[in-house]
């Protein structure tokens, strides 16, 4: 299996080292790999820093956004560039743990999209007052989706660039992390094969978090409705 891991990145120029060092040390032994490290300009050098570190990797490559930034895009160019067929798409901030990717890599063989979920059983957060808001607005967007998936924010995922590439890329990849809910409604509509795996989100080792939990929450609620109010509209 070829793989390539899709990083997008702000202002982590505190994690991106360890973490790709991290994910290097995973993959190393097993898979023929890369890694795109995705970064909108961050005023704190993460894509220098990225580029002088592993200058001398083939298997590291930068990629610097100037315009049309954002969190979801930066993910759609990592996927649109990934010369490899397995695709793997993970945070920065080591919430997402690197030593996960063998068993998504593993589970991705039977199944066309495979997702690392907090709230699949054995799943959880280090941050509880963080898991319990988090299970319950996922318990909101189930509603509104119409979904069975039970962690429609989590976007630690594994899945085949070919199914990827046949979804509507520009109804899903904009925005920030509802790209996710609406990245599984489209896999759903295909009837691509999805499962959850078990996974525990760590809390930030260093830097901040660029999400504000209740400005997001309302602008995801808009973003599921008219997800399920377009639903039969754009089929």
């Amino acid at each position: 299996m070829k793989v390539s891991v899709v990083l997008p990145t702000y202002n982590e120029s505190k994690n991106i080292i360890h973490l790709v060092n991290e994910i290097i040390s995973v993959l190393n032994e097993k898979y023929k790999f890369e890694i795109l490290v995705v970064d909108d300009n961050s005023p704190d050098y993460t894509f220098k820093i990225t580029d002088e570190t592993f200058k001398d990797d083939s298997r590291v490559i930068p990629i610097l956004r100037i315009n049309d930034r954002g969190f979801a895009k930066s993910i759609r160019e990592g996927i649109d560039k990934a010369r490899y067929d397995q695709i793997v798409v993970m945070d920065t901030d080591f919430t997402h743990n690197p030593k996960l990717i063998h068993k998504l890599l593993h589970v991705a063989k039977a199944y066309e999209l495979v997702s690392a979920s907090r709230f699949a059983p054995g799943g959880d957060m280090e941050d509880k007052i963080h898991y319990i808001s988090s299970l319950s607005y996922n318990w909101l967007l189930r509603i509104i989706l119409g979904t069975q998936i039970q962690d429609n924010l989590g976007g630690y995922f594994t899945a085949k660039k070919e199914h990827l590439m046949n979804l509507p890329l520009d109804e899903i990849f904009y925005g920030y992390g509802e790209y996710y809910f609406r990245l599984l409604h489209f896999m759903q509509h295909k009837k691509h094969t999805i499962v959850e795996i078990p996974a525990i989100y760590a809390s930030r080792i260093e830097g901040e978090s660029k999400s504000k939990f209740f400005n997001m929450m309302f602008i995801y609620l808009y973003n599921a409705i008219k997800v399920r109010l377009r639903k039969y509209k754009i089929y």
